[in-house]
């Protein structure tokens, strides 16, 4: 199993997480955990997916997600989980 994190961040509006998850499916790519919330009508998502039987590279689908990020108002942002747990360690 090959694990990253997304996180998708910005205003709220109807069909983010059905558009993030619609990509997801369409590349392969398996969602293992999943929380989201909204706060003063700011939409914060993060999730673990598994990226091993995705169809595309990882740059390829980190480029489709921030192209997607740009198209519905909202910045998605994929690292695989070995980075992103070195980047948040205390």
């Amino acid at each position: 199993m090959k694990k990253a994190i997304i996180t998708v961040v910005g205003k709220d509006t109807v069909g983010i997480i059905a558009k993030v998850c619609t990509y997801l499916a369409g590349e392969e790519i398996n969602i293992l955990d999943i929380s989201q919330t909204i706060v003063g009508g700011y939409f914060n998502m993060m999730m673990v997916v598994d990226v091993e039987a995705a169809k595309k590279p990882v740059g390829e689908i980190v480029s489709d997600l921030g192209a997607l990020g740009e198209s519905i108002g909202v910045i998605i942002r994929l690292q695989m989980e070995e980075i992103f747990t070195k980047m948040h360690r205390i």
